[in-house]
Order: structure tokens, then C-alpha cells, then sequence
């Protein structure tokens, strides 16, 4: 019997939907949402749209990369030798004469080389005295000058179209003179959160209540990774109430809806989306933390109904709105995966596609991992929790990583290499 046949007979009916074919559903024609234009100073952290390309070299003109003098490399050959100081060239004001036998320039880092010379003498190997300098050591020609066009030449194109845009590509934006940048809109993500047994925090909880935290975990990672969260409310179990939140939610890129997702008694949520007219794509997938996942589409919208629990609602952004959010914003935002160490044997994997959390060990001097002699010494040790409760949010907090176990997969002994996706949210 083939896996997938038995991912199909498995659990009852509907059908558990593979991961893959839930995210390949999920990331169907995704288009890049529209660009916008944004100030430079604002631009940090955003996925640029259009390529941009350099109007003119880089520099623009043979510069000093030094303090000192700029000379002609035949005249100092053989040191010491003494040269007549003709002129002073600053950054940013170069100066209009030709260096001749015997003859140099004082110039200062940035500077343009004046005509006639090719070296620098840095003005730690000199003496002055007056209009004459001492050239103390001896000089090659085009030592310590930026040539023109060094860095990049006019027409290069330099920052592709999906570059997300930090410290490094902000600076090169401004050097090539862009005061606005064309960059994605950013993806607004509607979060809606119901319950009943929910309340905000900073609320007293009444004995049958938690606090909600789902909703603000979520935003945090929307923000992260490049969106704008807009808040819905924390509804009641009301299908009207639910509905009415939905509808102010329809001009989102998605919607999140937080629990109450599944098929049943309590089904709220689904209940509202039927009212609407919005059908569900599919709502369980073979994964564990997160079997009640939600999809429904209405019109570009894309709908993701999230458990409740607090770990399977962030793992499931981790998988599945990462990506969307990635597809909408036009990059590139792969899984941060790491090889590592098994630090503890593992029993064969049921029909879920498990996402273990695991915290990363480096291994110290002098033991067993850290004198192994291949690559695993070079590696950290995963090591997964005893209990992996989707409620146990103070787990995710201090795990490292994911092991992702595909279903059926077979037991695992410690050391064994494997791959994990290392949490960055």
C-alpha cells in the first residue's frame, strides 16, 4: 500500500491533505501584489519591485584611497627624494593642474587624481617643510587609487527586483542616487480571533477563560516578515458576529481567522464562511501541530483558518503563510534549514507530517559528539523535547528548531545527521 493511500484511508473522512499538495493549493496563481513608490529613509526592510541600475560609474573619476601626495611613480623610484608641493586637492574639490617631473599634489581620501600623476605617497612616508615634501619610501604606479568605475559602471543593473532591502542595499540605493525606491506593497493580513473562553490581556479571565495570544503572536510574525496586520477583534462564538468581521475583512490580502475552524458542533467559523458563500477548499491536513487547517479563497483573497492552539497557529504560519507572504511580496523566503545531530533516538512516525521541536546543542571540547571524526563534530545536537503539546507555548520559546518527520517515517537512532528548519520568528 502506497503512502498516500494511506494518508486517504486514514483519520475518518475528509481525507488528511499532504502538506505539499495543502501548500501547492494554498500558493496557487499567486500574483506579486502592486508597487509602490517609498522615500529611501523608509524603504529599510522592504522588497524592492523594479531592478535598479546605475546612471554612472563608481567612482566617478581616479580618486585618492589615501591621505598624502599624489605623485609620479618615476619620480620616486629611488628615495628619498624631495618634490615641490604645487597644489591641495580636498574631497570634493579637485584641483586643475598637471603634475610634473619633480612636482606633487597634497591630496586628501576621495579626492580626484589630478592629471599627471599615478600614485599616491601616503603622508606617513613624507616630511614637509613648506612647498616641499620628503618622500621617505618608494612608489609603485596605481598604488592606492580607486580607479574609475571600480565599484560599478553606468548601465549596471545592481539590485534585482525581490530584494529585501537592508543596511547594505539601502546604502548602494542611495549611491546610486535613488531619493525614492519602488518597492511591493505590503501585504495586509486581516486577523480575526472567536472565542468564548477568550479574553484580551490586561482583562481579569473568568474561571473558564485564557487569555488570547494567538492574535498578537501573529501580527508580530506578519510584521516580521513584511506585512501589515489589521486587527478584526476578538469575537464571540456568535456566527453573525463572526460574519460581520469577515465582511470588514474583505479588502485584506488574507484573512486569518483564529480557531473554530473545524467541522463540527462548535464549528462557528466555518459556519459564518457558509453563510457568506465562501467555500473551504480543504480544512485538514496530515500535519501535526496544525490537522485543523482552514483554506478558502474569495475572489484574490486568500483565507487561512488557523487552530487555536497557540504552537500549531504560528508552525502553520511558519509552513504555509511564510510562503504566501513571500509569493505576494515577489521573493524569495525559503525555510532557514540547518544539518544537524540527533541527540535522541526517535520511534516511527504515524501518518502526520511531524514538526518536532528541538533545541540546538553545540557540542563541548572534549566530548563525545565534538571528538567524532566526520562532519558531525562540526554540527550542533538536536535535541527534541520529551513532550510536544501544540498548548505548550513556552516550548516554541525556547526551541531552536523544527525536525520535520515526513509520514511513516521510519525510527530514527541518536547521531544520525538530519536536517532542521531552524526558527527565526
Amino acid at each position: 500500500m502506497s503512502n498516500d493511500n494511506r494518508h486517504h484511508k486514514a483519520e475518518g473522512s475528509p481525507s488528511l491533505l499532504p502538506v505539499d499538495d495543502a501548500l501547492k493549493r494554498i500558493l496557487e496563481d499567486v500574483r506579486p501584489l502592486d508597487a509602490e513608490e517609498v522615500p529611501l529613509a523608509a524603504a529599510t526592510g522592504r522588497i524592492l519591485a523594479e531592478p535598479l541600475a546605475a546612471s554612472r560609474d563608481m567612482p566617478p573619476f581616479d580618486a585618492s584611497s589615501m591621505d598624502g601626495y599624489a605623485v609620479r611613480a618615476k619620480d620616486v623610484r629611488q628615495v628619498p627624494v624631495e618634490l615641490r608641493v604645487i597644489a591641495e586637492a580636498a574631497a570634493g574639490h579637485g584641483v586643475d593642474v598637471e603634475v610634473g617631473a619633480g612636482e606633487a599634489v597634497r591630496i586628501f581620501t576621495g579626492s580626484p587624481l589630478p592629471k599627471g600623476a599615478d600614485c599616491i605617497i601616503i603622508q606617513e612616508n613624507t616630511e614637509r617643510e613648506g612647498d616641499v615634501v620628503r618622500v621617505l619610501q618608494p612608489g609603485v604606479r596605481g598604488r592606492f587609487i580607486r580607479e574609475r568605475g571600480m565599484d560599478y559602471r553606468a548601465g549596471e543593473t545592481l539590485l534585482q527586483p525581490g530584494t529585501k532591502l537592508g543596511a547594505r542595499q539601502i546604502n548602494l540605493a542611495a549611491s546610486l542616487n535613488f531619493p525614492v525606491l519602488p518597492v511591493r506593497r505590503k501585504p495586509r493580513i486581516a486577523i480575526l480571533a472567536t472565542g468564548d473562553e477568550l479574553v484580551l490581556p490586561g482583562q481579569e479571565p473568568g474561571p473558564d477563560q485564557i487569555i488570547a495570544s494567538n492574535s498578537f503572536g501573529l501580527a508580530a510574525f506578519i510584521e516580521q516578515h513584511g506585512g501589515e496586520p489589521v486587527d478584526l477583534g476578538l469575537q464571540p462564538d456568535d456566527v453573525n458576529a463572526i460574519a460581520e468581521a469577515i465582511e470588514r475583512g474583505a479588502e485584506a490580502d488574507v484573512l486569518i481567522s483564529i480557531g473554530g475552524a473545524s467541522v463540527g458542533d462548535y464549528d462557528f467559523v466555518g459556519t459564518a464562511f457558509d453563510k457568506l458563500g465562501i467555500a473551504r477548499d480543504f480544512w485538514r491536513i496530515a500535519m501535526r501541530p496544525g490537522k485543523p487547517l482552514m483554506f478558502a479563497r474569495r475572489g484574490k483573497q486568500r483565507i487561512l483558518g488557523l487552530p487555536g492552539n497557540p504552537v500549531s497557529a504560528l508552525v502553520c504560519s511558519f509552513v504555509f503563510l511564510r510562503p504566501l507572504m513571500a509569493a505576494l511580496l515577489g521573493t524569495d523566503m525559503p525555510l532557514p534549514r540547518q544539518m544537524a545531530v540527533l541527540g535522541a533516538d526517535l520511534p516511527e512516525n504515524d501518518l502526520r507530517q511531524d514538526y518536532l521541536r528541538v533545541r540546538l546543542q553545540w557540542p563541548q571540547e572534549g566530548t563525545e559528539q565534538a571528538d567524532a571524526p566526520d562532519v558531525r563534530r562540526l554540527l550542533p545536537v538536536a535535541l527534541p523535547f520529551s513532550r510536544q503539546d501544540s498548548a505548550m507555548l513556552r516550548r516554541l520559546v525556547e526551541a531552536d528548531a523544527l525536525l520535520v518527520r515526513p509520514p511513516f517515517a521510519p525510527p530514527l537512532a541518536k547521531g544520525t545527521l538530519v536536517e532542521v528548519l531552524r526558527i527565526d520568528f
